[in-house]
């Protein structure tokens, strides 16, 4: 395999289970640099260690993982030089923060900063949650007009947006590798 040069940012988007985890998984793995891989869950029931169990399956045992649910500049700072980061996902992580009650705009400044700072590839994976009906409940439309937000400013920081649709790869800006 022809190991393939990544963008420094990449945002890979789509809706739940579209495949997008997998397919950020697949540009890492053609790169061929060692991976880092930042998982921002937090285990709330057995339905999500089951799902982070199949993901750690999935990716298999080549990678360094960090798991933090909040502090994305500082776990982006222990990731070896010369490596490839994985972060997923944003939408857990701004999840994270507005049950908090934490300082969103003031966090997601210091993740672009971080983001900017780093010397190497890192690959965001991020949920599209304005594609469907209105949330019936004022946090849910807080929480969507929080990621359609942070959304639009990961897509003006990217140098490749790729949006993920029933697994096939649809590149918004950029080009891929």
């Amino acid at each position: 395999m022809t190991q393939k040069k990544l963008p420094k940012l990449t945002m890979v988007l789509g809706a739940a289970s579209s495949g997008k985890s997998k397919f950020a998984e697949s540009m890492i793995f053609s790169s061929a640099l060692p991976r880092n891989y930042i998982a921002t869950s937090q285990v709330w029931d057995d339905e999500t260690q089951q799902k982070i169990a199949a993901h750690q399956t999935q990716r298999g045992p080549d990678w360094l993982t960090i798991e933090e649910a909040f502090d994305l500049p500082n776990a982006l700072s222990r990731c070896a030089r010369g490596s490839v980061t994985l972060i997923d996902c944003a939408t857990l992580w701004l999840t994270n923060h507005l049950l908090a009650e934490a300082d969103i705009k003031q966090h997601s400044h210091d993740l672009f900063l971080a983001l900017g700072a780093h010397p190497d590839p890192v690959i965001i994976v991020t949920n599209e949650v304005g594609a469907g009906i209105v949330p019936d409940t004022s946090l849910g439309r807080q929480f969507r007009g929080i990621q359609g937000a942070f959304n639009q400013s990961l897509a003006t920081h990217a140098d490749l947006a790729v949006q993920v649709i029933a697994g096939l790869p649809q590149v918004l800006k950029g080009q891929l590798p």
